[in-house]
């Protein structure tokens, strides 16, 4: 990051973030985004309206003192010259107690526009909600206005009216003004004509609204009860506002109404202010001690919010998956993504924060220092203790599943706070002391936990790139058309109840997997990848349960034993072998190859950071997202839950194009039919199946070829445009999903689709066997499909809860049973058509499907055990429901406690299925 960027990031940054937020959610509030842009300028005017009042305060202070000396400094300067005549005004000065610094203050006003105007111009010519969009007279928002053509000549009469708002405005303000003052004031209002003048009407629009409210400001603050007039206009706006959102344009959920209702009635507060005739309060009197306690808490305050805001909630994000955060083909550390968020937040908190709290007068201050203060702490609990179970997260900081904000939970959560500023507002008013002590212990607490993230995430982000050293390299598939091959993919989360519904929306798949024979009474003994993987790639002396029972060893060990298993036994059998992506060896993320380095007749490879998905700027459009992101996902985690789905903005963090941007990192939905963008997750798993025809090497050795491949298409899903199921930069599958409500399987049966997450997964399944499908029809033209067998299986199902009667509700949690039911597809040699086969199977069976009939009585190497499968012949099954997925927290000897369940008989019935309990 160059210095003018952390510049701007530190300065500019949070103003930018501030204008999009309220831009966002406005505009998600009226649905208008010229309306929204009307709400823009209101909110910023507010929020700033005490700035510029204290702003002109002081030059208007500094005009009349400057003004009361102009005598005694003329005399001076006509009587007295050269070094005397500078002592002499010194001392002058001093006599008035006013410094020559203080000449300053009447620019204060314009030195804030600068900032202001520059975030503001950022953020609205560079909007592409605007582009093409129309708003009463204005054709184009995102174009210059245009809106009156003279003599062929046409004119953009926006920038005008502004400036004619703006001469108006000052010519009521700066009545009485000396001619110096005057003149610099109309000379900038001719520069903002020139700059915005073939600017877009959108920012035009919006800096003619300030410019109407500063006239209006002038306006009322020349009357005797300017208080009285403002309140009725914003009673009058209220009313109005409650009568369009709640009545005519209904706003569609309880929470946005009454959102909307509070924030329209606080706007009576100003008639009621003006209305109550209260005793002027004297102003605020305070020791030079108290004013110096008083700054140094709310500094304390500030800087405790930046640095939880800014480093500590970003660096243990990333330090809990180091390598998610880690492009491989062109490595950065992670900690630039810190920096990033650390600008920001301390541009917020230590900067403009401040700006705030030392424009303001002693009252202001107090209030501020209290208001920060409690900020500070209630940050910390909204951290710590709530909002902590959302789920699994990913590199772009989506949850898995969107969160739930329950009513209870956000009740719970005001209580708490409120209770917590009560007895804060109590110590703040006998000793202020003890909450300074306190907000300073809360920084020495949270600097020391964020320097050790920022150590482990440059130890790890070290260890990322010596492990992914090589690993990189483009993996090569020969394939041998005299020898028999063996193929296994394991598709992660792959869902096998989809397959027959897939099947029959797409018949060319019936072809595409002619020789497969479909298991749907499958099980897999694990609801996440580190419990099912292992009996997937070593059969059944590796599900949970067994791997327990040798608990003098580490899991780590059992794991790696696992993903050793089919390549050693393979390459012993004089088979070429082929690993790709062994999921979590070493119990590395990413993985660790290294565990293949003493057996030589094995290639192993990484595929799945990106190594055909490069080209389109993926990575650096990511790092952009991250970059921003951080610190509005700081902001949410540290927010009342009341606030956390607001800010939340299902993982888009309110960014204001998200839904007209097709970013090439995020897919940002809306509904279950249309979304713009593409997710990065998704392409790097996507873009392998695409490929494998073009890694394949087809030879005429007499070898054999083993291969293992892991891929998360299915994992990472995102919406695809229909009938083709293929990434877009923007998918509208309205129609089709309108005349597809109901998906069938050709039995009889239907399924209807109604949640994002059952209709991502759905479309990435049928993705993935479509791509896998055009790899078939590859071997089967080049001769390769009769001599290979082919085992398409998955770790574990997903829990999209399409069917209530699979689904038990323990310890108050609802269990979708189906997350245990993974996808299990066979093709043996010469074997034709597509058939089903209802036998009781498992996915620690594939290790023996793969070795039928090739190697002849296989032995584990690393037990001496022969292999079976009798086990599932030995009565129920003991599978583990459990979360614990992070094989760096749940990586002792045996597996952290998790429900376990016994099943005997289909898996697809609930009355298979019995609880046993946490253990």
């Amino acid at each position: 990051m160059s210095f003018g960027s952390a510049l701007y990031q530190l300065l500019i940054g949070p103003l930018e973030l501030m204008f999009e937020v309220i831009f966002a959610i406005a505009d998600r509030l009226v649905g208008n985004h010229g309306i929204a842009i009307i709400f823009l300028s209101l909110a910023i005017n507010f929020l700033v309206l005490p700035l510029y009042r204290r702003a002109d305060a002081l030059q208007r202070e500094q005009r009349d003192k400057a003004a009361q000396m102009k005598d005694g400094v003329d005399h001076i300067k006509k009587t007295f010259s050269g070094n005397e005549r500078f002592l002499i005004l010194q001392t002058f000065y001093r006599q008035h107690d006013y410094k020559q610094t203080d000449v300053f203050k009447g620019s204060i006003s314009l030195l804030l526009q600068i900032p202001f105007f520059t975030a503001a111009y950022r953020f609205l010519s560079g909007l592409q909600l605007l582009k093409g969009m129309s708003f009463g007279p204005i054709a184009d928002m995102g174009a210059p206005d245009g809106m009156l053509t003279l003599f062929g000549l046409t004119i953009n009469v926006l920038p005008i009216l502004m400036t004619a708002i703006n001469y108006v405005s000052a010519a009521i303000y700066m009545k009485g003004f000396p001619f110096k003052s005057k003149l610099q004031t109309y000379l900038l209002a001719l520069v903002f004509l020139v700059l915005l003048y073939n600017s877009p009407a959108g920012l035009v629009f919006y800096w003619t609204l300030n410019n109407l409210f500063s006239l209006l400001k002038n306006v009322f603050y020349k009357m005797k009860r300017p208080g009285l007039v403002l309140g009725g206009i914003f009673s009058a706006v209220s009313v109005f506002g409650l009568l369009y959102t709640l009545v005519l344009r209904p706003l569609p959920t309880l929470r946005m109404k009454l959102f909307v209702a509070v924030i329209l009635l606080a706007l009576q507060l100003p008639l009621i202010l003006a209305l109550r005739k209260a005793p002027a309060k004297a102003p605020l009197k305070l020791t030079k001690a108290e004013v110096k306690q008083q700054s140094r808490g709310f500094l304390l305050a500030c800087l405790f919010l930046a640095v939880l805001t800014g480093v500590l909630i970003p660096s243990a994000v990333i330090h809990d998956s180091t390598s998610e955060f880690v492009n491989l083909i062109t490595p950065r550390s992670p900690l630039n993504y810190v920096l990033s968020s650390a600008l920001m937040a301390a541009g917020t908190f230590l900067i403009w924060f401040e700006i705030f709290y030392h424009l303001a007068d002693a009252r202001g201050r107090r209030v501020l220092g209290f208001a920060v203060t409690a900020m500070a702490c209630c940050a910390a609990v909204n951290y710590l203790f709530f909002g902590t179970e959302f789920g699994m997260i990913s590199s772009m900081l989506r949850y898995d599943l969107d969160p739930v904000f329950r009513l209870r939970d956000m009740a719970i959560n005001a209580a708490v706070l409120l209770g917590l500023c009560a007895l804060l507002y109590l110590v703040w008013k006998k000793k202020q002391a003890l909450l300074r002590i306190l907000i300073a212990a809360l920084c020495f607490v949270t600097v020391g936990m964020s320097a050790v993230n920022l150590v482990g995430i440059q130890k790890d982000y070290r260890e990322t790139v010596r492990l992914a050293n090589g690993s990189s390299e483009i993996p090569k598939i020969p394939l041998s058309r005299d020898g028999k091959n063996v193929v296994v993919i394991m598709l992660d989360r792959a869902m096998d109840w989809a397959f027959p519904y897939l099947v029959a929306e797409k018949p060319e798949l019936e072809q595409m997997f002619s020789g497969f024979t479909y298991y749907p009474n499958t099980l897999s003994y694990g609801a996440f990848t580190n419990f099912g993987v292992p009996g997937i790639y070593g059969g059944y002396e590796y599900t949970p349960e067994e791997m327990n029972r040798r608990s003098d060893e580490p899991l780590v060990k059992k794991h790696n034993e696992a993903l050793l298993l089919m390549p050693e036994l393979f390459s012993d059998a004089g088979y070429r072998v082929t690993v790709c992506d062994p999921p979590y060896a070493n119990y590395r993320m990413p993985t660790d190859l290294s565990i293949y380095r003493d057996l030589p007749g094995v290639r192993a490879y990484s595929t799945i950071h990106g190594t055909f998905n490069n080209e389109n700027g993926a990575a650096e459009n990511a790092d952009k997202l991250r970059s921003r992101n951080f610190f509005c996902y700081s902001l949410f985690k540290s927010a009342p839950l009341l606030l956390q789905k607001t800010l939340y903005d299902n993982g888009s963090y309110n960014r204001a194009d998200a839904a007209k941007t097709a970013d090439v990192s995020v897919q940002t939905l809306d509904g279950i039919s249309r979304a713009t963008g593409t997710s990065k997750a998704f392409m790097d798993s996507y873009t392998v199946l695409e490929h494998l025809p073009d890694i394949t090497r087809i030879d005429g050795s007499a070898k054999g070829t083993f291969l293992i491949l892991a891929n998360e298409t299915t994992h990472n899903p995102m919406l695809l445009q229909e009938p083709d199921f293929v990434p877009a930069a923007r998918v509208d599958n309205t129609a089709y999903d309108s005349a597809h409500a109901l998906r069938a399987d050709g039995n009889g049966n239907t399924v209807a689709l109604t949640t994002e997450d059952q209709m991502i997964h759905y479309q990435s399944n049928m993705a993935a066997l479509l791509k896998l499908g055009a790899w078939f029809n590859y071997l089967r033209a080049n001769g390769l499909y009769d001599n290979t067998r082919i085992i398409i299986v998955s770790d574990h199902g997903r829990n999209t809860h399409l069917d209530p009667s699979m689904e038990v509700e323990v310890g108050g949690n609802r269990i979708d049973l189906m997350i245990h039911q993974p996808l299990l597809l066979v093709k043996d040699f010469d074997s034709e058509g597509l058939t089903t086969d209802e036998q009781f199977m498992t996915n620690a069976d594939t290790p023996l499907l793969a070795m039928e009939g090739l190697i002849e009585n296989p032995v584990n190497p690393f037990t001496g055990k022969a292999l079976t499968n009798e086990a599932k012949y030995d009565g129920a099954q003991h599978v583990i429901f459990s979360s614990k997925w992070d094989v760096r927290e749940n990586n002792g000897n045996t597996f952290a406690a998790g429900r376990w369940f016994a099943v005997d008989g289909d898996v697809r019935d609930r009355d298979s299925w019995t609880y046993l309990g946490l253990y």
